[in-house]
């Protein structure tokens, strides 16, 4: 039985669209009815997006969210990590403040979870017939790259390591010592969560609404150099 869901939103020039999924995860009746905990981790935006987000707390007083700000840019994996930190809820999964992932697919993730079978969810872009955005070749190259040199590290069977939709249980996530700060938080997290005695691990397909760079994709190809790095560093080297 899951009572709280911990969201965590790290977030960086985000005000033209987290009010938008806000709504949708407001929208969104979890299963067993369970609550929703939203964390928003603004790391240090440039645009408005301090100003969206605390004027839709000031219309929604109803839904917990809260919101921290990091004085400087530290970057998405070090605004996950300080959401990480502040989360109650039994469980927590990261939805990035864009429009790339569907918050009405949480459950798809939490049925797992419910029926009493896993720890941890990774969605896949990459299983299920789920829509997917048709985009970029070489990133797709790139994710089945990463993916399966991170799977020989692990000795996981992952489609879609890098996929943002990560559900854990909380109280095991906030036990791992992360340290990445940027997009080294995917390799990072799968690597060190793979050594936890016992876990049950499970994958399910989602739905991919991807983004362009001029509509605000962020990742970049020094991102994908420093995923390899964080596959060598804590995974190839602790085998």
């Amino acid at each position: 039985m899951i009572s709280t869901l911990s969201i965590v939103i790290p977030s960086y020039n985000e005000g033209r669209t987290i009010h938008l999924i806000l709504d949708r995860i407001k929208n969104v009746i979890l299963v067993g009815d369970a609550g929703k905990e939203i964390i928003i981790v603004d790391d240090c935006s440039t645009d408005d997006t301090g100003r969206v987000v605390a004027e839709y707390m000031a219309a929604n007083p109803s839904m917990v969210i809260r919101c921290y700000k990091h004085e400087v840019n530290r970057g998405k994996g070090a605004a996950i990590r300080t959401g990480i930190g502040k989360a109650t809820g039994d469980y927590l999964i990261i939805q990035d403040a864009d429009l790339e992932y569907d918050p009405r697919e949480y459950n798809n993730l939490l049925q797992p979870v419910v029926d009493g079978f896993a720890d941890v969810v990774y969605g896949s872009r990459f299983s299920g017939g789920n829509a997917h955005r048709i985009l970029f070749f070489w990133h797709t190259v790139g994710n089945y790259f990463l993916t399966f040199f991170s799977n020989m590290c692990t000795n996981l069977n992952l489609t879609d390591m890098e996929a943002c939709y990560k559900l854990f249980n909380t109280k095991i996530l906030q036990s791992l010592s992360l340290q990445e700060n940027r997009f080294g938080f995917e390799p990072e997290v799968t690597a060190k969560i793979s050594r936890v005695p016992n876990i049950r691990l499970y994958e399910v397909g989602i739905s991919y609404y991807g983004r362009t760079y001029e509509e605000g994709k962020k990742i970049r190809w020094k991102d994908g150099v420093r995923a390899v790095y964080c596959i060598v560093k804590y995974g190839l080297l602790r085998i």
